[in-house]
């Protein structure tokens, strides 16, 4: 069986197809983070059947986040099949 994960970062966007794609997002991303981020979990993750969800917060720790949404996974054969990433709003 073939191995495709999507992840999808935003509704104007394509699909990020294939492990090594996400990665490569992931690790460009980061690359332009300060040192100091950090990604935190804001609440317990949860699941329903193939489907789990965390919430997240991005910042330096102990300081007001600088983005904060959460990620919905859909799982296959316990990899992940699809990866949609949804941002809060920035707040005022």
């Amino acid at each position: 069986m073939q191995q495709i994960s999507l992840f999808y970062e935003s509704n104007d966007g394509e699909a990020i197809i294939g492990h090594e794609a996400i990665n490569n997002l992931i690790n460009k991303l980061q690359a332009q983070w300060p040192l100091d981020f950090k990604f935190e979990l804001a609440e317990p993750g949860r699941s329903n059947h193939d489907i789990q969800q965390i919430s997240w917060r991005l910042g330096v720790p102990g300081q007001p986040a600088v983005a904060t949404g959460m990620d919905v996974a859909m799982i296959a054969d316990n990899k992940i099949k699809g990866l949609y990433l949804l941002m809060d709003a920035p707040a005022n």
